[in-house]
């Protein structure tokens, strides 16, 4: 699973947002009125609540949390938690979690008034084994049965690091579905879920869910959500600083300036690191950035406290400066013994040294490749997404040092997007997938089982297209292993391979974050109480709404 990431527009000085929603009467409107206002920065929205889909505005803005729900919430936060139980009350692995049992709370009723059944849970699976198209998480399904209040899911290779994306499915009603003849490109104008909210209104701008009358819980305190799109950033955060959003995920580059100062007591930021990264992806195929040494070096001179401080304005995304590229310390466990204290510093005459060692030369102060030629590289990010662009600019000075000279192509999110899909780029600021172990992180990167040939697009992961037997065989071991100890030898070969190879420029970790405000409703969760990640689009949605009371 993806974190979600929004464009990082600079937040400069404070703009008045002129769309569907004000401050004047949504900062008033929180806890007597029993409302509570999201926001994300996402722009104009298309009626679209299919909850599969990730380009739905369900899923953009992340009110399909509060109307589908999930198996189990998992706290990524706390990945050693163990699972919560939601719509299940049991899930039982055996067979090398190769089968999953699932007990199916009992009590639970659709929004349309029918009861949610272990027919309904079967089906939901059956729809993500027969529609690539809704099964993102790529997970392959075998066997599928329900019986009674019990369903029971067989594969064909063991699913340990995928009991997080199984257990966090979120559940639809057969009833509904059944009758849709295309899922894959269904809008679902009128959403029924087992979840505690309704669908009231939507337009491009706002959309309003209304609390239900019943529910196998009792009913949350909030009785109706407005979901906001603003128009970008600015305007975002500006909803923030006046009150007229309470929740949101958003790049803030001044955040005491322009946010948390307006409302010391109230206004609050958390952005807790997860099992995640961020960093510049090579493109292994592109000439001489193919060759390990180069980019063993560049990794060298990259100054991740600048990238920290500077880029990610010191809390959004946090440092990662172990060699092995695993977050700390959320990952400290999994670190092999040989790269437990080795973090990266910058070592401008280390990296020289290593070079010319490689068989590289040095005209002057301009770096000459192993073919004469001077090394030249293009590093490419959305131009919206400012944290990204400042980290692109402090890498570009930071590769200067070594005689690589560095150019920031701008590109529209769209044309960024399809440049990775397809391979056209040299290096580019990317993320990997998330998940409860590292196997997400590593398998983003270096697994060839998800390569595709430059020019093939529809690829998901491994956007700079590195081909290794061996990194894919001990993912595969990972994935299949029977002990821990397996688990932990394939683990530890994927840490010396990464090191050895550096695909990717590790630099940030992944958060859990978001912005709210504590004038009108409290419980939210933070670092005395981590019961789940802050951002409102993620599966834990739901859970934070049920411990949420108003203020007064």
């Amino acid at each position: 699973m993806r974190l979600r990431r929004t464009s990082a527009v600079v937040v400069a000085v404070a703009v008045v947002f002129t769309g569907a929603c004000s401050a004047s009467n949504s900062s008033t409107a929180g806890g007597s009125a029993g409302v509570l206002n999201v926001g994300m920065p996402n722009g104009p929205q298309t009626e679209n609540n299919n909850p599969f889909l990730n380009s739905s505005a369900a899923s953009s803005l992340g009110y399909r949390r509060l109307i589908f729900e999930p198996l189990a919430m998992v706290n990524e936060i706390k990945v050693t938690d163990a699972p919560k139980p939601w719509l299940a009350t049991k899930f039982d692995w055996s067979d090398n979690y190769r089968k999953l049992t699932l007990t199916i709370r009992d009590g639970v009723t659709w929004s349309d008034g029918k009861p949610l059944t272990a027919e309904d849970v079967a089906f939901t699976f059956e729809l993500l084994k027969k529609n690539a198209g809704l099964n993102i998480e790529g997970v392959q399904y075998g066997d599928i049965a329900a019986a009674g209040n019990q369903v029971t899911l067989g594969f064909a290779k063991s699913q340990f690091v995928n009991q997080k994306k199984i257990l966090e499915q979120f559940v639809v009603p057969k009833h509904v579905w059944s009758a849709i003849a295309n899922p894959t490109t269904e809008t679902v104008k009128n959403p029924v879920g087992s979840g505690p909210y309704v669908l009231k209104s939507f337009t491009p701008q706002a959309v309003t869910l209304t609390v239900r009358d019943s529910y196998w819980q009792e009913l949350p305190k909030v009785k109706e959500f407005r979901y906001t799109s603003f128009s970008d950033n600015n305007a975002q955060t500006t909803a923030l600083a006046t009150g007229a959003a309470e929740w949101s995920f958003v790049f803030i580059p001044n955040h005491q300036a322009v946010y948390t100062s307006k409302d010391p007591k109230n206004h609050k930021l958390w952005f807790p690191p997860v099992l995640g990264v961020h960093g510049l992806w090579f493109n292994t195929k592109s000439k001489p950035w193919d060759d390990p040494a180069l980019r063993r070096a560049a990794n060298m001179v990259v100054n991740r406290d600048d990238i920290f401080t500077q880029g990610e304005a010191g809390y959004f995304y946090p440092k990662v400066d172990n060699i092995t590229g695993i977050p700390t310390p959320a990952g400290d466990s999994f670190i092999a013994p040989q790269y437990k204290d080795k973090k990266v510093t910058v070592d401008v005459e280390g990296a020289k040294k290593l070079l010319t060692g490689a068989g590289y030369s040095y005209d002057g102060t301009t770096l000459k490749g192993k073919d004469g030629q001077p090394v030249a590289i293009t590093l490419t990010v959305p131009s919206g997404w400012s944290d990204y662009v400042t980290d692109l600019e402090i890498i570009k000075d930071n590769l200067s040092k070594i005689g690589v000279t560095a150019t920031v192509n701008l590109q529209n999110a769209d044309s960024w997007t399809k440049a990775l899909d397809t391979g056209d780029f040299q290096a580019a600021m990317h993320w990997t997938n998330n998940g409860a172990t590292l196997y997400d992180i590593y398998q983003s990167i270096m697994d060839g089982a998800l390569y595709k040939p430059l020019g093939t697009g529809g690829i998901n992961g491994n956007y700079g297209r590195y081909e290794n037997a061996a990194a894919t065989k001990a993912l595969d071991e990972f994935a299949n292993a029977a002990d821990e100890t397996t688990r932990t030898n394939a683990l530890h070969e994927l840490q010396r391979i990464f090191v050895e190879d550096m695909p990717v420029i590790i630099t940030s970790a992944a958060n859990g974050g978001g912005q709210y405000s504590t004038k009108n409703w409290v419980g939210w969760p933070d670092e005395q109480n981590p019961y789940a990640p802050a951002q409102p689009t993620l599966e834990n949605a739901l859970d934070i709404v049920m411990h949420l009371k108003p203020a007064a």
